[in-house]
């Protein structure tokens, strides 16, 4: 054999990573950053152990077995080696914890999101559970049943991976999962008050969870989805068995493959009311806003596995006599993707960072609109282009991307679940509409200017001039459309990506100022003109 390709590495996650070095140092608190960083360390460790595992054996898949050899129903779940992990990695770094942990104020979220994107990429998607229990976590806080509260919350946020918990969240049925008022689970009390669940639940991800989060409708309650209400559920029984559920098959799905995903059925299944008798899809709101933010996280994180890999790659494959980094062409082309990942990477963490100053308090009005305002945006926009640049890798490595044991696709197929997951771009940008309705547009406009002001003289006008001009193009337009209701839902996708995409660039902007100024690099600086030049405004392609 005359000549094998050499395969690329995996750059260390955590050290090798600009944009997150970047923005730890000018972000986290540095007594925080320090605390944390031994995490930060283990966590980009494991991600490169499980690298070299995956592209050295076959992937695994959970498997069902429903009948022992006696002929009773079990409904054992084996789970993957990566999934046999994952409490102990959750538990020990703090993946959930961390962003519940009031000693570290209003950065718990950034410090638990920049744990998260490290993490991601090497989970197999046990970060699904954990989104999921994150987001439960954060309904519990605020559950006025407190013998639940008090019970199931430690366990959720335990460090402790003896006494750590998953949750899962059970809402959609055969109707399907953003409109869920069609839904058909029963709740009926016993005659000694406890509550019990019948129906059917069609996409539970991560089955092997403790404890579950379901929707129901209380016998004599009214259809459509006010007269649903949100129950919680510990998934066995002290002798762990079942709990009322039976499985009745794994999803066979296009990626996520070592997530198990269930259809079950419900049969007087124990469970306890969260809050009230109605409105649990109201109560079961804040676990989307939290769940939304990881998947934008878990596209983040995937993208950097993507770039980092591709561009070990172009180093050592030689094509027409120089290094593939070397080729005009795709060195630009790879410029590009990076420049859309960096802007989308600090769209991604002033969320985070707005989430954690209102859930301590620190935040004001300002922060909870933002925070508000921005979730579906980071989310509808992050994911999208989390598939674009996965499938951009894939066309990177030529043939060899193509090849399931290269590693490669699956990353593609992976990155598809975000879009999807937690409701579709257009869900999302139907929810940006609901919120421009009670907070208006103001807070990003003037949050834009905020931004641009922070960057300074140090970027460039034409640049300052492209992202006002898109933020305010995009106020223009919904202040024209605001009688049109059909005009607003038909647009509704174009004004969420304008809206995105220029926010990002103010951030980006303001973080290209201060790396210049601080760490004299023009990296981010020149992200931005290029992230500018790709263009923000998405309005005009369809007015």
């Amino acid at each position: 054999m005359s000549f094998v390709q050499a395969a690329p590495q995996l750059a260390d996650p955590y050290r090798d990573d600009r944009v997150l070095q970047s923005w730890l140092v000018r972000v986290l608190p540095e007594a925080q950053r320090r605390a944390a960083e031994s995490d930060f360390i283990a966590l980009a460790a494991y991600a490169q152990c499980t690298y070299a595992r995956q592209t050295s054996s076959v992937p695994g898949e959970p498997v069902l077995t429903q009948w022992d050899v006696w002929g009773r129903r079990v409904d054992r779940i084996e789970l993957t080696e990566t999934w046999r992990e994952g409490p102990a990695i959750a538990a020990i770094h703090g993946l959930v914890a961390d962003g519940h942990d009031r000693s570290l104020g209003e950065f718990a979220r950034a410090q638990q999101f920049a744990k998260v994107y490290l993490y991601h990429a090497a989970s197999a998607f046990y970060s699904c559970p954990l989104a999921m229990t994150d987001g439960v976590a954060t309904t519990l806080h605020d559950a006025s049943n407190a013998k639940l509260r008090e019970r199931v919350l430690p366990h959720l946020l335990s460090r402790d991976p003896a006494a750590f918990w998953i949750s899962g969240q059970w809402m959609t049925e055969n109707t399907g999962g953003s409109d869920v008022g069609g839904s058909e689970t029963k709740a009926r009390r016993d005659a000694d008050g406890a509550w019990r669940l019948t129906g059917r639940k069609w996409f539970t991800s991560a089955i092997n969870a403790e404890f579950a989060l379901a929707l129901a409708r209380p016998e004599g309650n009214p259809a459509g989805a006010d007269g649903l209400a949100l129950f919680g559920i510990e998934t066995r029984d002290a002798d762990g068995s079942w709990n009322g559920i039976m499985i009745d098959r794994l999803k066979d799905k296009l990626g996520t493959r070592e997530l198990p995903t269930a259809e079950i059925h419900l049969h007087d299944t124990r469970a306890e009311l969260v809050g009230d008798t109605a409105h649990g899809v109201r109560a079961i709101a804040p676990v989307l806003q939290v769940t939304r933010l990881w998947n934008a996280f878990g596209s983040l994180s995937t993208m950097a596995r993507c770039l980092a890999l591709t561009r070990d790659y172009a180093k050592r494959r030689s094509v027409f006599g120089k290094p593939l980094i070397e080729q005009p062409l795709f060195a630009d082309a790879l410029a590009g993707w990076e420049a859309e990942f960096e802007a989308a990477f600090h769209l991604a963490m002033e969320v985070a960072l707005l989430l954690g100053r209102v859930e301590s308090g620190a935040g004001d009005e300002r922060d909870t609109a933002l925070q508000r305002l921005l979730t579906p945006l980071a989310k509808l926009w992050i994911c999208k282009l989390g598939v674009r640049i996965a499938s951009e890798t894939v066309e990177a490595f030529g043939g060899i991307g193509y090849l399931e044991d290269s590693g490669i696709p699956l990353l593609l197929r992976d990155a598809q679940v975000f879009p999807i997951w937690e409701g579709s771009g257009n869900v999302q940008a139907l929810d940006f509409l609901r919120a421009l309705d009670k907070l208006g547009i103001e807070p990003l406009v003037s949050a834009t200017d905020a931004w641009l002001e922070d960057a300074g003289g140090t970027m460039a006008e034409m640049d300052a001039r492209i992202i006002r001009d898109a933020i305010r193009h995009a106020a223009t337009w919904l202040r024209d459309h605001a009688c049109d209701g059909d005009g607003l839902q038909a647009g509704a996708l174009r004004l969420a990506t304008t809206c995105a995409r220029s926010i990002a660039a103010a951030l980006l902007a303001r973080h290209a100022a201060w790396a210049q100024c601080h760490q004299n690099d023009s990296t981010s600086a020149k992200a931005l003109q290029r992230f500018c030049a790709h263009g923000l405004d998405r309005i005009i392609e369809a007015s």
